[in-house]
């Protein structure tokens, strides 16, 4: 049961190790942002090139889809970014339970934005957690973790695509752990629980109030979706990646005219841009045709 790419490598792992896989659950077909077409799920895609059967419900939540599960019996259901929450009667419809593949080490980071989440607050470290779905969001106990580290360098993609790649190979692990009757779940310590909430519209915009490492990491967390923005002219341009220096000046003001932005602290370099509807650039080559000038105010 899965939707997103961070899902496929899961997938692909689970067809090497010759699983008999029975049926794929994943997100409806939707209309593309342009609309013009109905686009597949990355994890849709790969089931069907595969000859798999998928299974797209809108809602698992109506008996319906409750009997529907039943009929098919599993024993061992397997979840990653799926985008539905497992009702609680389906819970005890799979012989050995549910996993879960979860990106994040719990109990930090519970819910829909995990990666994001862990980026923008600044933790050195992240990582995945296998753990058993039962009532409640992401408390489930845990059978495996394995943590990474978080660098400057590493925005959401690229930490999102190691994250997946990780969770492939550990849930080939715990499957085989389960098989052989050896999994030990071990409950999660509630009270250290913080929540992934999921991004919204308030994230995207920058804050020059912010300091200045916080404001590279808010960029981090949202490249390649759905991107930091900040206003100049009445557009929303985007910033994609960006370097602390250490230089002073009035908060949200450039400082010269290659777009070196003043935070509370130090200043952001900005490296790479976006205007809307217009392509991701270098600064140097995005100043060559839209000026920003030194003493600019971004708000």
């Amino acid at each position: 049961m899965g939707t997103p790419e961070f899902a496929v490598p899961a997938l692909k792992e689970l067809l090497k190790e010759k699983l008999n896989i029975i049926y794929v659950y994943t997100q409806p077909p939707k209309k593309s942002n342009r609309g013009l077409k109905i686009e597949k799920t990355p994890v849709h895609l790969e089931a069907e090139k595969n000859n798999l059967k998928v299974h797209h419900p809108i809602s698992l939540k109506n008996e319906e889809e409750y009997d529907f599960f039943k009929k098919i019996n599993p024993d061992l259901a397997i979840v990653v970014a799926y985008g539905q929450i497992i009702p609680e009667n389906f819970l005890n419809l799979s012989k050995k339970g549910f996993i879960n593949i979860h990106a994040s080490l719990l109990p930090y980071w519970r819910g829909a934005a995990p990666i994001q989440r862990s980026i923008m607050n600044g933790d050195k470290f992240t990582g995945i957690s296998i753990m058993k779905i039962e009532k409640g969001l992401d408390s489930g106990p845990v059978m495996l973790s394995e943590k990474i580290e978080i660098n400057n360098q590493l925005n959401y993609g690229l930490l999102s695509n190691q994250l997946s790649i990780l969770g492939s190979k550990l849930i080939i692990k715990a499957i085989d752990l389960i098989d052989k009757n050896k999994a030990k779940f071990l409950e999660q310590d509630h009270s250290k629980a913080t929540h992934a909430k999921k991004i919204t519209s308030e994230d995207e915009e920058i804050n020059w109030n912010n300091n200045a490492i916080k404001i590279v990491q808010q960029i981090n967390a949202l490249n390649p979706t759905p991107g930091a923005w900040f206003k100049f002219k009445n557009e929303r341009i985007k910033i994609w990646k960006a370097e602390v220096i250490d230089q002073k000046g009035k908060i949200g003001t450039t400082l010269n005219d290659n777009l070196l932005i003043a935070c509370k602290d130090f200043a952001i370099q900005v490296l790479e841009i976006q205007r809307p509807g217009k392509k991701i650039q270098k600064v140097k080559e995005f100043l060559l045709g839209y000026k920003i000038p030194k003493a600019s105010e971004l708000f």
